[in-house]
């Protein structure tokens, strides 16, 4: 016979489900974790917590045979396969594939920025971008280049240096079909068409098109 939860309503099909659901409510954690005393409300919790420190992956994908600790994890990763994005900006009608790349993507309209340094206090939309600004303080360049060993704080940035190695120019200039291996490349050199000159002294304020140029100006004021 269903039991509802006299807190929120909800119908539970058993004692125990009930006593599990109320739990939620209470706070109360009676199942440990022998490995690292880390406390959970439903037993189930506890098997699926547990499985972080066996290593074990129940969870198999029946398309590519990827295994998973997680039944969430695999569901979002047979997404991959099927190209269903039933999560849809209310904003923007954008869709994603998981519910929290859609939480990320409504920061870009609310202007939130959640994450912030604990160094500088530099904040956030995006966890990742947290990360990737947290190595410009460490100085630890995670990603090597396997041909020459370089160093990269960042996956993109070495995937663009790579692009020197094989000689690949995907980038292409739409005036006059000048080609580049990386995008920076091409935007600075779309700059000696449009004459625009982003880079502005604060001393003088004299303006110019590339970065470097400016570095260089800079020390005739030093």
């Amino acid at each position: 016979m269903p039991v509802q939860c006299d807190v929120c309503h909800t119908e539970l099909a058993t004692r125990q489900t009930f006593a599990d659901h109320m739990r939620r409510h209470t706070g109360d954690t009676p199942y440990d974790c022998t490995v690292c005393d880390k406390k959970f409300t439903q037993n189930s919790h506890l098997r699926a917590h547990f499985r972080t420190h066996t290593g074990e992956k129940p969870f198999e994908c029946t398309v590519c045979n990827k295994k998973f600790a997680q039944a969430g994890d695999l569901r979002r990763h047979l997404l991959t396969h099927t190209g269903v994005k039933p999560f849809e900006c209310t904003v923007c009608s954008k869709k994603f594939k998981q519910a929290s790349k859609l939480r990320q993507h409504l920061l870009t309209h609310t202007g939130e920025k959640p994450f912030e340094c604990t160094v500088c206090n530099k904040k956030y939309a995006q966890a990742g971008d947290l990360r990737r600004h947290l190595l410009t303080h460490t100085g630890v360049k995670p990603f090597e280049c396997t041909v020459c060993s370089k160093k990269f704080k960042q996956a993109s940035e070495l995937r663009q240096h790579l692009l020197t190695h094989t000689g690949e120019k995907s980038f292409e200039c739409t005036v006059c079909d000048k080609k580049f291996a990386q995008n920076a490349h091409l935007r600075a050199h779309f700059r000696t068409h449009t004459g625009e000159k982003p880079f502005e002294c604060t001393v003088c304020n004299k303006k110019y098109a590339h970065s470097s140029h400016l570095r260089r100006h800079v020390l005739t004021h030093t």
